[in-house]
C-alpha cells in the first residue's frame, strides 16, 4: 500500500481530491506541483500537507509563492525541471500524474525509472508515447495503477485475469458529455459556457470540452490499447448516460464483468493507494435500489468526428497519437479562450493530421517533434 506519494497537479480537479484520500488514509506528501495560477489554494495545501517540496511550471509564480510560505522548510522550485525533481523524490513511492497534456511525459518516465508506483491521470502520457512508458514500467520494474475510472473499472475487473487472450474486446463507457443526440451541425454555435456544463463528473475545463468532442474516449481507446497491449478491434464505446458502470471487459466465454460505483473519482483514486487490498470508504456506496435505470447506446461518429480522429491515429500508430493529441490540445486552448468555435477544434485537428507526417517506431525526441509540429500546424503565427 501507499504510504507517501508525491502530486504532480495539485490544484487541479483529481488533485484536490487526490489530496481528500491521502488525509482520509493518513498519507504521506513529500511534493506538490502546480502551473501556477492558483497561488491561494496551494499555498493552503502547503501550509496544510508540509511537503519537501513544492514546484511550479511558472517562474514567476515560484517567485511570489517563495514570498508567500518564506515561513516554512519548504523547497521551492519552478520550470519542467521542477516538475522532474518532484517526480523523483526519494521519499515517494507513489507518484501521483494529475496534470493535464503532454507536460506530464518526461515526468512520469523518470518516477518510472525510479521503480515508483504511477497513478496514472495523465492520459497523454500512454497516448502520445505509450509504447515507451509501458516498455520502461516493465524495464524498471514499476506499477502503473489508472486512475481514470474507465481505466481503474477495466483494471479491476482483469484482477484474476492471467492470460490476455481470454479477453474479447474492452467495453469503455462514455457519458456522451453535454451535446449527447445533437448533430454536427447543431454543434457549430455551442459555446465555451456550453462545452462546460458536463452532466455527471466536476472536472477541469479542457478535459470538459474534451468530453463535450467526445475526443476524450478517443484518446481513453488509445489509453487502453496501449495498458493492455490490445488492437483498436478489441476496444469498444458504449454510451451510458448515467456513467455508473464505469467500464467493463467481456471474455470470450461470453462473460461480461462491470464495475459500478457512484460518479466519484475519489474511488480510482482510493483504489490506486490501497491495491491490491482493498480498505474501508467512508463515502456513501452506490444504492441500486435508487439508481436510475442503466442505458447504453453507440457513440455518433459523424455528429462528434474528434472520436472518429482518434480511432484513426490509433489505427495508423507511430506518431499519428502524438499529433492528435498536440492539435487537440492546442484546438482546445483556442476555444477555450473562445478564438475558434467549437466544431473547430475537430477541423483543426483534422488539418494537422493530414500536415504533419508520421514517424513509426519513433524515439521520445520524434514523438516531441510531432507534437510541437502539430501545435504549430494549428496556432496561429
Amino acid at each position: 500500500m501507499t504510504k507517501t506519494i508525491s502530486l504532480l497537479g495539485s490544484t487541479g480537479s483529481i488533485g484536490r481530491q487526490t489530496l481528500d484520500v491521502a488525509e482520509q488514509l493518513g498519507l504521506s506528501v513529500a511534493a506538490l506541483t502546480a502551473r501556477g495560477g492558483n497561488l491561494d489554494l496551494l499555498e493552503r495545501q502547503t501550509r496544510q500537507y508540509l511537503p519537501r517540496l513544492v514546484a511550479l511550471y511558472e517562474p514567476a509564480a515560484a517567485e511570489e509563492f517563495t514570498r508567500r510560505i518564506r515561513d516554512l522548510n519548504v523547497k521551492i522550485v519552478s520550470g519542467p525541471e521542477g516538475l522532474l525533481e518532484a517526480a523523483v523524490i526519494g521519499d515517494a513511492d507513489t507518484v501521483v500524474t494529475a496534470v493535464v497534456g503532454m507536460v506530464g511525459l518526461r515526468p512520469t518516465l523518470a518516477a518510472i525509472k525510479q521503480g515508483k508506483r504511477i497513478a496514472l491521470a495523465n492520459k497523454e502520457t500512454l497516448v502520445c508515447a505509450g509504447e515507451l512508458v509501458m516498455d520502461a514500467a516493465d524495464r524498471y520494474g514499476a506499477e502503473i495503477v489508472p486512475v481514470d475510472s474507465e481505466h481503474s473499472a477495466i483494471f479491476q475487473c482483469l484482477r484474476g485475469c492471467g492470460d490476455r487472450g481470454e479477453i474479447r474486446r474492452l467495453l469503455l463507457t462514455c457519458s456522451g458529455g453535454p451535446f449527447y443526440g445533437m448533430k454536427f451541425e447543431g454543434l457549430e454555435c455551442m459555446t465555451r459556457k456550453d462545452a462546460l456544463q458536463h452532466p455527471n463528473w466536476k472536472m477541469g475545463p479542457k478535459i470538459t470540452v474534451d468530453c463535450a468532442t467526445l475526443m476524450n474516449k478517443g484518446l481513453e481507446v488509445i489509453e487502453a490499447m496501449r495498458l493492455y497491449c490490445l488492437p483498436l478491434s478489441q476496444v469498444d464505446v458504449l454510451i451510458h448516460r448515467q456513467s455508473i458502470v464505469h467500464s467493463m471487459v467481456e471474455y470470450r466465454d461470453g462473460a461480461v464483468l462491470a464495475q459500478l460505483g457512484t460518479p466519484d473519482m475519489r474511488l480510482p483514486i482510493r483504489y490506486a493507494f490501497t491495491y491490491p487490498r482493498r480498505g474501508e470508504n467512508p463515502a456513501e456506496p452506490l444504492d441500486l435500489l435508487n439508481c436510475p435505470p442503466l442505458t447504453f447506446a453507440a457513440p455518433d461518429r459523424e455528429a462528434f468526428p474528434c472520436f472518429a480522429l482518434a480511432e484513426a491515429a490509433a489505427e495508423e500508430g507511430g506518431t499519428a497519437c502524438a499529433v492528435l493529441n498536440g492539435a487537440n490540445e492546442a484546438a482546445v486552448g483556442l476555444f477555450l479562450q473562445e478564438k475558434i468555435g467549437f466544431n473547430d477544434i475537430s477541423r483543426l485537428v483534422k488539418k494537422a493530421r493530414e500536415a504533419v507526417p508520421v514517424v513509426y517506431h519513433p524515439t521520445l525526441a520524434d514523438i516531441l517533434e510531432a507534437d510541437a509540429a502539430a501545435r504549430r500546424a494549428v496556432l496561429p503565427e
